[in-house]
């Protein structure tokens, strides 16, 4: 392995890990150029496990032949694997390091929405969720309850955000997913019927028989202050609440989302 003591945290190569932000990391204008930053051993083991292409490793010293020996020994052997002690390397990002291993991965192509919805019986629609935890939990529950997809609108944080990636577990690499720039009415071009998650007059209740009866179904979940848009809510099939007790009003997204994942998970 090509091991490099960090001496310089202003170094040029360094910069991925610590002087580009997550949207130039992203690289909008050149997405084969875009990377991204997996943190903690056990998620960059569910990204390598997933096909994903590490470029350069960001390590304590103390786990080069601890933590992270393994993952170390999967990567290219002339990739820059850059090590220090904690402080120094928590200087050079800006934060303590999880589990002490960052690692840069090549951001993969965008996949298409019909083919990530193609077969599948439960979709989630997230549209404006821009926290990066709320959207870690979501894709963590996804995985976890049967949701065979995910698509996000434009305005919704981006999945592969560290953060997110690191609250996910590494689920972001385990469920397809895919930016809708469409209606979420489109969706019915694809065959699945759409149930906005939405307190409103006409909303039946998420154990409505009907709803798990549908074969295929995109469970929509709206921002976390204002919820869903009246045009999306009014363009679903179905309108969707979970009901309450004590006068609470709603949940969080993240906690709706894993309650509405398993009572309409596919039968």
């Amino acid at each position: 392995m090509a091991v490099i003591e960090v001496k310089d945290i202003n170094e040029p190569a360094l910069r991925v890990f610590s002087g580009l932000t997550e949207a130039q990391l992203r690289n909008r204008l050149e997405p084969e150029k875009g990377v991204f930053i997996v943190e903690s051993p056990k998620v960059i083991r569910v990204a390598l496990d997933a096909g994903c292409e590490p470029l350069s490793l960001l390590c304590e010293r103390r786990h080069l032949a601890g933590d992270a020996a393994d993952i170390v020994a999967r990567c290219p052997a002339d990739m820059p694997v850059y090590t220090g002690e904690r402080e120094v390397l928590g200087a050079l990002t800006g934060y303590t390091l999880t589990r002490g291993v960052l690692c840069a991965m090549r951001r993969p192509a965008p996949r298409a929405v019909a083919e990530v919805c193609e077969g599948a019986r439960r979709v989630v629609v997230i549209d404006g969720v821009v926290d990066t935890t709320n959207i870690g939990a979501i894709f963590r529950s996804a995985a976890a309850l049967g949701i065979d997809a995910v698509l996000l609108t434009p305005t919704s944080c981006d999945p592969l955000n560290r953060r997110a990636v690191r609250v996910s577990m590494g689920s972001v690499f385990l469920v397809p997913w895919a930016w809708l720039d469409g209606l979420v009415s489109s969706l019915g071009a694809l065959g699945l019927r759409t149930a906005a998650m939405a307190l409103t007059d006409n909303s039946v209740s998420i154990d409505d028989e009907r709803l798990i009866a549908e074969p295929r179904l995109a469970i929509v979940m709206g921002t976390e202050g204002d919820g869903l848009a009246r045009e999306v809510i009014e363009s679903t099939d179905y309108v969707v609440r979970i009901p309450m007790a004590h006068g609470v009003d709603s949940l969080n997204v993240a906690a709706a989302s894993a309650v509405a994942f398993w009572q309409l998970r596919a039968r």
